[in-house]
């Protein structure tokens, strides 16, 4: 498995220096134009950067409102936008209902409490609901206070 025992230097520099004197009177003109091209690809080479050039940022400015625009164009996109996240909210409330529905359905089928397993569902949202309420308006009310100088 060792390949470098058949590899010989001395066997190499021996037929460089046969095929060089065969070459004639213009091997120093081909050596010179080998060594030229060598020199100009590595040459080319060295000036090549790997690095790429840093782009310059893009700046996007915001367009979506025109300059002269009145209050009540504000307030108007502003009640359409409620109006569609109201809509979105509604839709995925039925859909979320349905699929509470089919599995309640498939749950009573094969024998399940659903019923109770629904209560305790339930309960657990209220509970959840309440203490985040709790935590909000504590920390309304604690904003709302001056700081205590010590």
């Amino acid at each position: 498995m060792n390949f470098l025992r058949n590899v010989n230097p001395v066997g190499a520099i021996a037929d460089f220096r046969t095929v060089f004197e065969q070459a004639g009177s213009n091997r120093w003109r081909f050596a010179a134009l080998a060594l030229a091209c060598t020199v100009g690809v590595f040459s080319v080479m060295q000036g090549e950067s790997w690095k790429k050039a840093r782009p310059k940022p893009e700046i996007t400015y915001i367009t979506s409102w025109p300059e002269h625009r009145t209050d009540a164009e504000t307030q108007a996109f502003i009640a359409e936008n409620q109006r569609r996240k109201e809509a979105q909210a509604e839709r995925i409330r039925v859909y979320e209902q349905t699929g509470q529905d089919l599995w309640m359905s498939l749950g009573r089928a094969t024998g399940v409490d659903v019923d109770k397993i629904k209560a305790e569902a339930d309960a657990d949202k209220a509970k959840t609901e309440s203490s985040a309420r709790a935590k909000a308006e504590a920390l309304i009310e604690g904003s709302g206070k001056p700081p205590v100088a010590k």
